[in-house]
């Protein structure tokens, strides 16, 4: 039994899919719903800040908010109830910390990012969130 699920989301056609099989999970078991964006610090950690930086934060930051709103229509619609949460780190780290934080006993994510580009550049975000999670992870394929 799931009592509080969070849902990866990176604005994706996976993540979506994702989001609606972790709908499904809390009508099922009534749970709470979580959805976690992040914007992944590492592709930012050695370069120095200047204006350039700041305008692809932003739209990295608008991006994610836009697909936080979406999750949030698809949730009322469903009439379930989804609290979000806009992170910034290290993809993994942030999803297990968001995960512990909010007491979740389910992670549900996409088996892959928006690019095989950032999976060369970050690695595999749910490969690393199955081997560290304390929790069950539900990764969805497309």
């Amino acid at each position: 039994m799931y009592n509080t699920i969070l849902v990866a989301i990176d604005g994706s056609v996976i993540s979506e899919k994702a989001f609606s099989d972790a709908i499904e999970q809390a009508i099922a078991w009534k749970a709470d719903l979580h959805a976690v964006y992040v914007v992944e610090s590492g592709l930012f950690s050695d370069i120095p800040v200047d204006s350039k930086l700041e305008i692809m934060y932003s739209l990295l930051e608008q991006e994610g908010n836009t697909a936080l709103e979406k999750i949030k229509e698809i949730a009322q619609k469903k009439n379930v109830t989804v609290t979000t949460h806009f992170e910034q780190g290290h993809a993994g780290d942030t999803i297990l910390s968001t995960a512990e934080k909010i007491n979740a006993d389910l992670i549900v994510m996409g088996s892959h990012g928006k690019s095989n580009i950032d999976r060369i550049l970050i690695g595999s975000v749910s490969s690393f969130v199955v081997e560290h999670s304390k929790v069950s992870v539900l990764v969805v394929r497309s």
